[in-house]
């Protein structure tokens, strides 16, 4: 999933030369492997002050792209932020290592709603969740003024054209399983046929593209009235147009849907263990997790106290997203669902 949270443009300039000036220094490192634009430079600044060490941190636009290149044999990395599926996926390869949790004193912070659905983890023994979040439908009010909260908006002819969908096998094809009352991770090849179907007859002939990379610019430009996306990306392209931020509503289908919990792991191997793990009860501090969440437009979705330090309102609720269900390690049946997506994708 290609996740680049809410940012002005001066924010991510600062961002960018903040992390190039971060290799300068003869002060203890992290090296941290996470999402682009995912944490704070201020967050960052905090730890680095607070501790007197240097964050170098380099990035990744997607779980596959991160594994790839770790399983090529980049080394080096103290930190990563792998999604839940990946986190399975890495503990059963032995690539991750204990958290030891002797070394920490705010994993009581984390949501509780939170670690029942680690179902890949729940005992934080590889991995500590750092935000449980999902993608829905941002909306245009001013060119759809009447909509039904529901997937099944890809399906109206009358907005063939605008409309937009991420390009991610899981999402599509999770949001067309929820919407058939089957779960995200379903292995029945009879279910899974079904929404490949209603992608395809339904949904797509109404749809430019599915994109997830350009469809904030889109939404911003006029282009799309629709978008199914994360709400965070296309607010950052939408900022200062006062008019088009009155005129934009987001939601998630209440039908259900993917979502993912990013969690903070330990890399085997890692030089760094012990501060790797001061950085996972730094981000855990109320107030910090807060700052994190407040930047980017979040909901204190995996941080039980960090409601009471929050000062912006986030873009979504936490409730809103207790219909969705974690995208879960299919195994063998992955196979199944690239034939699915690559039917649906041919023609494109």
């Amino acid at each position: 999933m290609n996740k680049i949270p809410a940012f002005g443009a001066v924010k991510i300039i600062c961002l960018i030369g903040f992390i190039a000036i971060t290799g300068c220094s003869g002060k203890e490192k992290l090296y941290v492997y996470n999402w682009t634009y995912y944490t704070p430079p201020s967050v960052i600044e905090k730890f680095e002050e607070e501790y007197g060490v240097k964050v170098i941190y380099d990035e990744f636009a997607s779980n596959e792209e991160m594994f790839a290149k770790l399983q090529a044999g980049a080394s080096g990395y103290d930190l990563i932020f792998p999604s839940g599926d990946y986190v399975s996926i890495m503990i059963n390869f032995g690539m991750l290592e204990k958290i030891n949790k002797s070394l920490m004193h705010n994993l009581g912070n984390v949501n509780p709603e939170v670690l029942q659905r680690t179902t890949y983890d729940p005992n934080m023994e590889y991995s500590v969740p750092y935000y449980w979040g999902a993608s829905g439908v941002i909306i245009n009010t001013a060119k759809v003024p009447f909509y039904e909260e529901s997937w099944a908006i890809f399906a109206r002819t009358d907005l063939k054209g605008r409309m937009v969908m991420l390009d991610d096998m899981r999402e599509i094809l999770g949001g067309a399983l929820a919407h058939m009352g089957y779960s995200v991770n379903s292995k029945d090849p009879g279910e899974l046929a079904a929404a490949r179907d209603l992608v395809i007859n339904s949904w797509k002939p109404n749809i430019v593209k599915f994109d997830a990379e350009a469809f904030g610019k889109g939404y911003a430009q006029g282009d799309f009235w629709v978008v199914h996306g994360y709400p965070e990306v296309v607010f950052e392209e939408i900022e200062g147009n006062d008019e088009l931020i009155k005129n934009t509503a987001f939601f998630v289908p209440p039908e259900g849907g993917s979502a993912y919990i990013d969690s903070m792991c330990i890399l085997k191997g890692a030089r760094n263990i012990e501060l790797a793990h001061k950085f996972i009860d730094f981000i855990h501090r109320p107030d910090i997790y807060a700052e994190f969440t407040d930047f980017f437009g979040f909901p204190a979705s995996a941080n039980s106290k960090a409601g009471a330090f929050k000062q912006e309102k986030p873009l979504y609720t936490v409730e809103d997203i207790f219909n969705t269900e974690l995208k879960n390690d299919l195994g063998g049946a992955l196979e199944m669902y690239n034939n699915a997506w690559e039917m649906i994708k041919v023609g494109l």
